[in-house]
């Protein structure tokens, strides 16, 4: 039996919502190893709004990196479960980057931008299958 095609423009927000979790994913992830490897590649300015090691914030990055990229996935085959995840990650990724304006300005904002970006699409038309 053929699927029931339910799909209209907010189809296209889905699809870019989950394109984009998957690519910010592993922006993260180069970030996260970059801030691992090589920590001296960030400079901190004196008044950072969280202090945190610059190690502490490459693993942080890589984790959640992972955890996005997976809820990418999952958004774009139509799981639930995927758009819950992917959803709380763009937040804790939001929240992540605001953090780390400090270390990477332009980037952390573009990021923030992204994310909720993402969480828009996902939260108005998330229903809807890619």
């Amino acid at each position: 039996m053929a699927k029931p095609n339910n799909s209209n423009g907010w189809t296209g927000w889905v699809v870019f919502a989950s394109i984009m979790m998957i690519m910010v994913g592993f922006f993260q992830a180069i970030i996260g190893l970059t801030a691992i490897l090589k920590d001296q590649f960030y400079v901190v300015t004196p008044h950072a709004l969280v202090s945190v090691d610059v190690t502490t914030w490459g693993w942080v990055h890589l984790l959640l990196s992972l955890v996005v990229i997976a809820a990418g996935y999952a958004v774009m085959d139509g799981k639930v479960w995927g758009r819950t995840i992917g959803v709380l990650m763009a937040l804790a990724s939001a929240v992540v980057n605001l953090a780390f304006i400090p270390y990477y300005p332009v980037w952390s904002v573009l990021v923030v931008v992204v994310n909720v970006i993402v969480i828009y699409a996902l939260t108005v038309h998330g229903r809807l299958e890619a």
